[in-house]
């Protein structure tokens, strides 16, 4: 095994998810520290590989690229193979995959076909005492797990997206541009992908750096009106508890917690959220956390920085008043 970290790049229709280039930035860190590289790995149709010097310029040292139709779209039988098969050749000591829809489906596998560790949803890597540790949540994040692989290479890593900083891009890195073929034909892949239907417009949760969400205290999908007024005032996106997802009140892509997404933005607004477990542990980890409920002994007070104990519907509308002020 070599010190070489494999980073996953995830695209979709030629755009790069932005926690892939976290993951590269990781990876970067870390490699910087024990010697070896840092290797995207890019796979996709004809076109995906313009995407190759944008991975050099966020840090990797280089890129193994594959292009061909069977790549076009993201299928977890072609996309694990592939990568196993990297992995075999060039015998990376780590492998690191952002852990989106995508990669939560493509670490676990991967790691199957290699017959080695996956830990999921990492906060934090770092070296101790020459040993990889990772740092995830555990218990709906109530508390924080150190985990290692001791034994099993390489051992494979899903990193929560927003969890670590995005590096900033340096247009004139250069490294080597590597082809690979790819692991399986069509007739072999028993996936098929008809087509996409894109969802409600507005920035998305994974992505989103601001986010409020509503909970049963919005008394009904008229409730979410003033909620909506605040996220376009904060560029902002919208989520909802589960409780309110039940309900019928928003569509399940805005669902926050365990069932839901899980979220890292710089600010959580919870605007009548009573702070189930389930939902605390899709967004315990956000950097600024306020809650506003009328009920003073709401379990979500527990884990917000700033609290206010009053109705939302007085709250929220001046709030986005006095924002909207400041902001122009």
């Amino acid at each position: 095994m070599t010190n070489d970290i494999f980073v996953w790049v995830e695209q979709f229709e030629y755009e790069a998810v932005g926690a892939s280039w976290e993951a590269i930035g990781a990876a970067r860190g870390l490699a910087d520290e024990q010697g070896g590289d840092v290797i995207a790995c890019l796979f996709g149709g004809d076109g995906v590989e313009a995407l190759a010097q944008e991975a050099l310029s966020y840090g990797a040292d280089r890129v193994l690229l594959a292009t061909d139709a069977t790549l076009d779209s993201f299928r977890v039988e072609p996309y694990a193979a592939l990568m196993a098969q990297a992995v075999e050749a060039y015998e990376p000591e780590t492998v690191l995959v952002a852990a989106t829809f995508r990669g939560r489906e493509l670490g676990p596998a991967l790691a199957v076909r290699l017959e080695t560790g996956c830990i999921a949803d990492c906060t934090e890597l770092a070296f101790e005492d020459g040993e990889l540790v990772a740092t995830r949540p555990i218990y709906a994040g109530k508390l924080m797990s150190k985990c290692v692989i001791p034994e099993r290479r390489p051992r494979i890593f899903t990193t929560r997206v927003r969890a670590f900083g995005k590096p900033e891009p340096e247009a004139e890195r250069e490294g080597e541009v590597v082809q690979l073929d790819p692991a399986m034909a069509e007739d072999q892949i028993k996936t098929k992908v008809t087509g996409f239907k894109e969802s409600e417009g507005g920035v998305s949760l994974a992505d989103a750096s601001i986010i409020v969400s509503g909970g049963r205290g919005v008394a009904g999908p008229e409730g979410y009106q003033p909620l909506e007024e605040l996220v376009d005032v904060l560029k902002g996106a919208l989520g909802a508890s589960r409780a309110a997802v039940d309900a019928g009140w928003i569509p399940y892509e805005h669902q926050v917690g365990q069932t839901g997404k899980t979220v890292s933005p710089d600010l959580y607004i919870a605007c009548g959220i009573s702070g189930a477990i389930q939902h605390l542990a899709g967004m315990r980890t956000s950097k600024v956390i306020v809650a506003i409920n009328k009920d003073p002994e709401a379990p979500i007070f527990k884990v917000a920085d700033y609290g206010v104990v009053e109705d939302l519907f007085k709250i929220v509308p001046a709030l986005k008043e006095a924002l909207a002020e400041r902001i122009d």
